[in-house]
């Protein structure tokens, strides 16, 4: 019998929108059913139309537009996150977290929009079907939101339109439509929130780490599109425009970042960043830690690379051989959770804007590293590298540190929650490290029996659950804050819903898969 892996991905997240909509019974949480059904219509729309070419942008081939899965990132996340700030108490995080669920929700509704906009015939019966969600989200947000924050929620979807506009002129082939709404959303909201709190900056709040990583979005958005720019009218290849490129980098991170981020916490930067890394010796430990394993890393990437120069006939890095790098990352992780989570969070930003910084020199181009990059990195392309940009393991490490980034500590007693919450942020340890590693690894080795309509195995799907179980049993034995509570049997669903994701879904695992098992683990 022939199955649609669309269908199937629809309804596994159909299955966590209702999970979600069970524990926080409000009328957001019956918005995001609508807003799910919606976008299942829509997809259909969207799909047609990579099929066609009828697409306004060129999106990645090969993929289906992912919009079901995308849409309810967000709302999600929001609807959860109130539940827990409203448990604790905290008024400004739970009118933050209904900021988030319909921001999500009016960023979907406008790609819908879109969708429905250029498709020829125009389809009546989903034009009603989303004109009906549309409604009850907009009356819903009359309700629910003030004023202010209504205009925050229009501010965001302003700079989503023009950032869509922009990214996706620049980067063709680079995101389906459900990636794109993901990830400029995501950036869409940031760079809203970091100009609000510029503008208001003795209401600032919160600890100074979290300040770091909105910076350094908004700076490498800066400099991406900066540069995206100016080399549509020179040469990047010179050493004149190379020049220019590390001049103008400096410039903007000493000059422009620099002063901005010493704004928020008080200090200049890089004296706060010397001492908050020497506050003791555990920490430089694990920094050296960290630096070894890097190490590890570059040699890894240069003997796979050493080999296909020296007549090997390879000419991709396999799936197990792209694996190591999961392993790394692993490695990486898990100590930090365990003894430093705030050290954890500052390194992975600085780690983001060096992986950012990396990929705009191979991008362009830029002397002396960027023909060399270019070389060392084609080994390891896969199909979702499909466009001008190299984004797999920058996805990695946002799978990994999404987990941690969104962590509502001020809504968390003592920093952690309890039950299944106190495994929220090994999230992307989990899904990414663990699982999706198991699964590719098991999969491809010794996988026979397919999931219908796909090329993923169940073994590696099986293999992928019970790799988790045990290591959610080694996080118990070595983190003593976890206290699971008899939550045992919602985080094997949990972690079995998202498995399911992760074998019928075409969009880049390393960023849904982590987020999903976010907002489940944190009901």
């Amino acid at each position: 019998m022939e199955v649609n892996p669309v269908l199937v991905e629809s309804s596994v997240v159909m299955a966590m929108v209702l999970c979600v909509h069970m524990a926080v019974w409000n009328q957001h949480s019956w918005c995001a059913i609508a807003l799910v059904i919606q976008a299942f219509y829509v997809q259909h729309k969207w799909d047609r139309l990579l099929r066609s070419g009828g697409a306004v942008f060129q999106f990645r081939p090969t993929a289906n537009s992912g919009i079901v899965p995308a849409s309810m990132v967000m709302p999600l996340l929001g609807l959860v996150l109130k539940e827990k700030c409203s448990a604790s108490g905290n008024v400004y995080f739970e009118r933050f977290s209904m900021v988030v669920t319909v921001t999500g929700m009016m960023l979907a509704l406008f790609l819908s929009l879109i969708a429905l906009g250029v498709t020829r015939p125009v389809p009546t019966n989903t034009c009603v079907i989303a004109g009906m969600a549309g409604a009850a989200i907009l009356y819903t947000t009359k309700q629910t939101l003030t004023v202010s924050e209504v205009i925050e929620v229009l501010e965001v979807l302003l700079i989503f339109v023009y950032l869509c506009l922009i990214v996706l002129y620049l980067l063709p082939r680079c995101f389906t439509p459900g990636e794109a709404l993901l990830i400029v959303g995501g950036i869409s909201f940031i760079v809203n929130q970091l100009i609000k709190r510029s503008l208001s900056l003795s209401e600032a709040k919160g600890d100074p780490v979290n300040y770091f990583l909105p910076v350094v979005v908004v700076g490498s958005l800066l400099l991406g599109v900066f540069f995206a720019l100016l080399f549509c009218f020179m040469e990047s290849e010179t050493w004149v425009s190379s020049l220019f490129f590390h001049m103008m980098t400096a410039v903007l991170a000493l000059g422009i970042l620099m002063p901005w981020l010493s704004l928020f916490i008080g200090r200049h930067p890089i004296m706060w960043l010397l001492d908050f890394v020497t506050l003791n010796e555990k920490r430089l430990c694990l920094l050296g830690y960290w630096l070894f394993l890097a190490s590890v890393a570059t040699c890894v990437v240069l003997h796979q690379n050493y080999q296909r120069q020296s007549g090997s006939k390879k000419h991709q890095a396999s799936t197990i051989v792209r694996k190591y790098f999961h392993l790394i990352v692993v490695a990486t992780y898990v100590p930090g959770l365990l003894y430093d989570r705030q050290l954890l969070h500052v390194a992975s930003v600085g780690c983001l804007a060096v992986f950012l910084v990396l990929e705009y020199v191979r991008y362009f181009r830029i002397r002396p590293m960027g023909q060399l990059l270019r070389q060392l990195l084609t080994l390891f392309l896969d199909e979702r590298d499909s466009g001008p940009l190299i984004l797999t393991h920058v996805y990695l490490l946002l799978g990994m540190s999404l987990p941690i980034w969104l962590f509502p500590t001020p809504c968390a007693p003592k920093g952690i929650f309890p039950g299944a919450g106190g495994l929220v942020p090994y999230a992307g340890v989990l899904a990414v490290g663990v699982g999706d590693t198991v699964a590719s690894v098991f999969g491809s080795t010794m996988g026979e029996i397919r999931w219908p309509g796909t090329k993923k195995t169940m073994e590696g799907t099986a293999t992928s659950v019970f790799a988790q179980i045990i290591a959610v049993a080694m996080f118990l034995i070595f983190d003593g804050s976890i206290n699971l509570n008899s939550t045992y049997t919602w985080i094997v669903g949990s972690i079995t819903l998202v498995a399911m994701l992760e074998a019928y879904t075409s969009q880049i695992d390393n960023l849904f898969l982590p987020l999903y098992l976010f907002i489940l683990l944190l009901l």
